[in-house]
């Protein structure tokens, strides 16, 4: 019997913050600036998308920080699922793409 692909089950919180990552938003605050999402709503979807295996955070070096004088960034990015979950969600949400452009997308 062949093996059905399981679409994700993703709200729109966690939807819009794949797309922000996917667009080059990687740490939390560029990701709230981008989604207008608070800040009590977008750690808690990463940390859920993260457990679910969806993105991978690595923190910077504090030498970065402390040469820009600021606190460290924690660092998203998506995994190979996170980007399989993003697809099924441009199927889902049609409109998301054109609300928030992907970095790799070249607009002319």
């Amino acid at each position: 019997m062949p093996v059905m692909a399981i679409e994700p089950k993703l709200s729109h919180t966690a939807a819009m913050i794949l797309q922000a990552i996917n667009a080059g938003q990687v740490y939390g605050f560029s990701v709230m600036e981008m989604t207008g999402l608070p800040s009590g709503t977008v750690y808690p979807a990463m940390r859920r998308l993260e457990r679910d295996g969806l993105i991978v955070s690595k923190w910077e070096q504090q030498a970065i920080a402390d040469a820009e004088q600021r606190p460290l960034r924690k660092y998203y990015k998506l995994t190979r699922a996170g980007h399989g979950a993003l697809e099924a969600v441009h199927k889902r949400y049609p409109l998301l793409e054109k609300l928030i452009p992907s970095a790799e997308v070249k607009r002319v």
